[in-house]
């Protein structure tokens, strides 16, 4: 590409702030965990430096390689680290950046107007975490190379390897993650570092990224680039669902230095998938950029509906929840100095955004809606059914409403609650069927244990609007044990239990009823999936008998390892393999799945909203054809399948 050369790049763009010493005695403060995420974690931070560099102006292609050894080589056409000696440490930029916290072009030099990377501490920190690193600039038809080992140190300082073309600009970092502080894990995983590539390929319309994995016999490689930009990331989201019209619709403009991007299209589901970035990063918990757009989306739809009569004088207005039922949307704000609140960077606190991020939607959507009056009606006519509904399910709440945590009266008639209100001690485990929540009534520990069982399979809220959900029992059951409320009246300080068990039997039953479970948690009480609130069981499979005594096997793998161990083989042991928890009585359940001491639970999580989100469409969603391809595509990993 033709670089931009007007302005000065050197080593005094370089600002130095603190030292390195604490990344390898404290990982977690600086890439969350030492477990999978924070693996891949350290690849992020080498390719957002790359990323900063596209939104520079200066870089139109990277590549992410996964090397045999699993070390990571990622190479990007920027400017290239400068290579100059840095007026404040003494030594080479490249070593700066590499070895000193903090330092970096993003703290008032004049290396980037926007960056993703804002702490500066990409680069040293995956150095530190590092059993080596080796990074290579190409810049002044140069190539200088720099080795590090050890977690940061120096082992060959910078010095030129060999020449290259004079246009040629850029920098490729190859790193290995440290097994002493990557102790779980330090392979990479394909599937992960595509779905971040290509989210980061659609923020950046243009760029071109291309992931590659040299492992094992079959290799991998995919190129992704996206000329469309985040309106083909909307058209990926709807993939499994049917949009209600044809256009996507964008929206762009700047203020200020202050950039916004929004692209979305409803569709007939009822749920929102709404995902907001700035700089390239996610956040999840929005700001004002997605206040901006949603306050703006509202209005004009309350005024065009109101205008074209669709929306009577005396009627009442359309409400933020009734204009984003099936609403698909990105928002992608480039902001040259952002605010974000809280360490992790979840939402964007900047309040100039709020009316920039409404001028420049307003007048993009509304113009949309004056040109297109036969899609703006659909999309009118969408809120004003949810609305409707909206009133319907409002009637439906006051059933699920307590008149206080400690008025037991309210709570369920088949709800065996616990002794103790410390919600941080109580647990409710959610059980299939009234035979074994009888035997889990009469196993618990009715002093931190409480017992809701369901019958049968509860509805699919994927298929639902609210007020048809909130007409199911067993879902106002959930609701009202609970104690948070739904929707807009929910509040998680009055979660009544922090732990919530989905028990149910282990066949395809069992697993079809956890999985609409999952989906009702989800797309109704997403924080507590995200606040780590939700668990599922995980009784045992088979109960093996040998020489009076008692094996549980909790897999088949667990089941043949314990029978390759038994000494005698003239005593036949006898397996019984467990269709359902009922077949158990009060003590074996408690022993094999409700014990705190003995139990299996595994923890709900969602390390990706978005493919979460895709997964559930997918699976629980009205179209056919994307779950019979999800089922061949997964079928092969499949155990222990009852049919």
């Amino acid at each position: 590409m033709i670089k931009n050369n007007e302005e000065h790049y050197d080593a005094s763009d370089i600002q130095v702030l603190e030292g390195l010493e604490a990344v390898r005695k404290r990982p977690g403060m600086y890439i969350g965990n030492t477990s999978e995420s924070g693996l891949h974690h350290l690849v992020w931070e080498i390719v957002d430096n790359a990323i900063d560099e596209a939104l520079a102006g200066y870089c139109d292609d990277i590549e992410i390689i996964i090397n045999k050894d699993n070390s990571v080589t990622v190479k990007d056409d920027g400017r290239g680290i400068p290579v100059g000696i840095h007026p404040k440490t003494g030594i080479s930029t490249v070593e700066t950046v590499y070895t000193v916290l903090h330092a970096g072009g993003k703290f008032g030099g004049g290396g980037y107007k926007v960056a993703g990377g804002l702490h500066g501490v990409g680069a040293s920190v995956v150095n530190a975490l590092s059993e080596w690193v080796v990074v290579t600039v190409y810049q002044g038809g140069k190539i200088y190379q720099i080795r590090f080992e050890n977690g940061g140190h120096t082992v060959e300082p910078l010095k030129v390897i060999g020449d290259c073309d004079i246009n040629r600009t850029g920098t490729t970092v190859t790193f290995k993650p440290d097994n002493k502080i990557f102790t779980e894990t330090t392979v990479y995983k394909y599937d992960i570092l595509k779905t971040r590539v290509r989210e980061r390929a659609f923020l950046n319309k243009g760029l071109r990224i291309i992931l590659c994995d040299d492992r094992g016999n079959e290799k991998k490689k995919e190129e992704f680039v996206y000329e469309g930009g985040i309106s083909e990331y909307v058209k990926l989201l709807n993939e499994n669902k049917t949009p209600i019209h044809d256009s996507i619709i964008y929206a762009s403009g700047e203020e200020d230095n202050i950039s916004l991007e929004v692209a979305f299209q409803y569709n007939t589901t009822y749920n929102t998938s709404l995902y907001s970035f700035t700089n390239n990063i996610n956040t999840p918990e929005g700001g004002t950029h997605e206040e901006g757009v949603r306050r703006a989306l509202t209005r004009i739809i309350n005024n065009y509906a109101k205008n074209a009569k669709l929306l009577k004088e005396n009627d009442e207005s359309l409400t933020a929840e009734d204009v984003k039922e099936g609403l698909t949307m990105i928002i992608s704000c480039k902001h040259p100095n952002p605010q974000f609140e809280g360490q992790t960077k979840e939402k964007l606190g900047n309040t100039e955004v709020r009316k920039i991020a409404d001028n420049i939607f307003s007048e993009c959507f509304n113009r949309f809606m004056l040109e297109n009056p036969d899609e703006a009606k659909i999309i009118v006519e969408k809120a004003l059914t949810a609305s409707k509904a909206r009133m319907a399910a409002k009637k439906a709440r006051e059933l699920t409403r307590r008149k206080s945590v400690l008025d037991t009266t309210s709570l369920p008639g088949k709800l065996a609650d616990c002794h103790s209100k410390d919600a941080s001690e109580c647990e409710i485990f959610i059980v299939e069927g009234d035979s074994a929540g009888g035997s889990a009534k009469s196993g618990r520990n009715p002093e931190t244990q409480a017992i809701l069982p369901l019958r049968g399979k509860i509805l699919n809220v994927e298929k639902a609007r609210m007020d048809r959900i909130l007409g199911n029992q067993e879902i106002r059951s959930m609701i009202t044990a609970f104690g948070t409320g739904i929707g807009q009246e929910f509040d998680i300080s009055k979660l009544r239990y922090h732990k919530i068990i989905i028990m149910t039997d282990a066949d395809v039953d069992g697993a079809h009823i956890r999985i609409l479970l999952l989906t009702f948690f989800y797309r109704y009480f997403k924080p507590l999936v995200e606040g780590g609130y939700i668990y599922a069981a995980q009784p045992p499979l088979y109960k093996i008998d040998y020489n009076k005594t008692e094996k549980y096997a909790y897999s088949d793998e667990e089941k043949d390892e314990y029978l390759a161990s038994l000494p005698d083989k003239t005593k036949t042991p006898t397996i019984q393999r467990y269709k359902g928890l009922g077949e158990m009585d009060a003590s074996q359940l408690f022993e094999t799945t409700m014990d705190i001491e003995k139990r299996i639970l595994k923890q709900v999580t969602v390390d990706d909203a978005m493919r979460a989100d895709q997964v559930l469409s997918e699976l629980m969603g009205e179209q056919v054809e994307p779950r019979r391809k999800f089922i061949e595509e997964n079928a092969k990993f499949v155990q222990n399948l009852d049919i």
